[in-house]
């Protein structure tokens, strides 16, 4: 855990060094009050954002993972993702159709748009699903919801074309836009999360065991899933509401710490949220660093990263001959 804190502060100082007007803001931030107003209100908020999505994604994944007892469950498995980018399309969409219309998306923003599809979206998997008696259940309403609201999110792109550019880069996701507000909202929700998944990190270890273990323990399944399940609808909605849609982290996250230790998942919950900070931390420095001053988008570099990684665990695990 001190190793990541470490690296966490090495890239903070490292991502305010970063950008279209490389280290000279901040050799000259002293003197220079756009230099000063580059590092205070945009790098900085940017880094600190990219950190704190990454967290919670990480966090995310890790209780995905605990929930289903499946190592391929990433944060987006119950339908955020897909309700997310139809939330945003559709606001996209609707303003300017009417004034009633574009005032409510004013007041809303992309960002509320974003966590109100990500959360219905959640709510109306546990709806097909019939609550969170049945896991398998659950996954499989999950991965339809998300098929479902992607093919709308899809219709709605094909009618109106003018908004598919914007829906691209939150497709792809992005750090660009977070300020000091969602850095804010983040870190609360964050802190939250952290806390009511740690407390409830016994019940993942007893369904690690099989359900029938866990009910003999004395473990009340049904309540503690729904309180996972919204852990884990809270932390996914609120990362992909202020960045877009970054994919990898919360899947390779959990699989990077279970890769060095083994350990419960009270510990593993804390260190795949700092593992995943650290890995969109570093992947957003790389976004603005590669080709500057013009960016890649993060969410291209994490799912190539963290794709790559996927792959190569798979091989040496097959190598082996166990699973991933």
């Amino acid at each position: 855990m001190g190793v990541l804190l470490l690296v966490s502060l090495a890239l903070l100082l490292l991502g305010v060094s970063v950008g279209s007007t490389g280290f000279e803001s901040v050799l000259n931030m002293q003197r220079d009050p756009q230099a000063m107003q580059i590092i205070w209100e945009i790098r900085l908020p940017r880094t600190a954002g990219a950190w704190l999505a990454g967290a919670l994604l990480g966090l995310a994944g890790a209780v995905a993972q605990g929930l289903f007892r499946n190592p391929l469950a990433d944060p987006y498995l119950l339908g955020s993702a897909s309700g997310a980018a139809l939330g945003v399309a559709l606001a996209m969409a609707l303003f300017g159709v009417s004034p009633l219309a574009t005032h409510w998306v004013a007041r809303i923003g992309l960002t509320g748009a974003a966590f109100i599809g990500a959360v219905a979206a959640v709510l109306l998997t546990l709806l097909l699903a019939k609550g969170v008696q049945h896991t398998l259940r659950l996954l499989l309403a999950g991965v339809i919801v998300g098929v479902v609201l992607g093919a709308f999110g899809s219709l709605i792109l094909l009618l109106t074309p003018d908004i598919m550019q914007a829906m691209q880069a939150f497709m792809l996701g992005s750090t660009a836009f977070v300020g000091w507000a969602a850095c804010a909202v983040m870190a609360v929700v964050f802190a939250v999360c952290l806390l009511a998944a740690w407390m409830m990190s016994h019940v993942l270890d007893g369904l690690a065991l099989g359900e029938a273990t866990a009910q003999s323990l004395g473990l009340k399944l049904p309540q503690m899933r729904a309180a996972l399940v919204a852990v884990l609808a809270l932390a996914t909605g609120t990362a992909v509401a202020q960045t877009g849609l970054i994919a990898f982290v919360g899947l390779a996250a959990p699989h990077l710490v279970r890769s060095v230790i083994k350990t419960t998942h009270g510990r593993l919950i804390v260190l795949a949220s700092l593992t995943g900070a650290v890995l969109l931390t570093a992947a957003d420095i790389l976004a603005r660093g590669v080709i500057a001053p013009q960016e890649l988008p993060v969410g291209v570099l994490t799912a190539v990263l963290g794709g790559g990684y996927l792959l190569w665990l798979m091989h040496r695990s097959s190598g082996r001959g166990g699973g991933v």
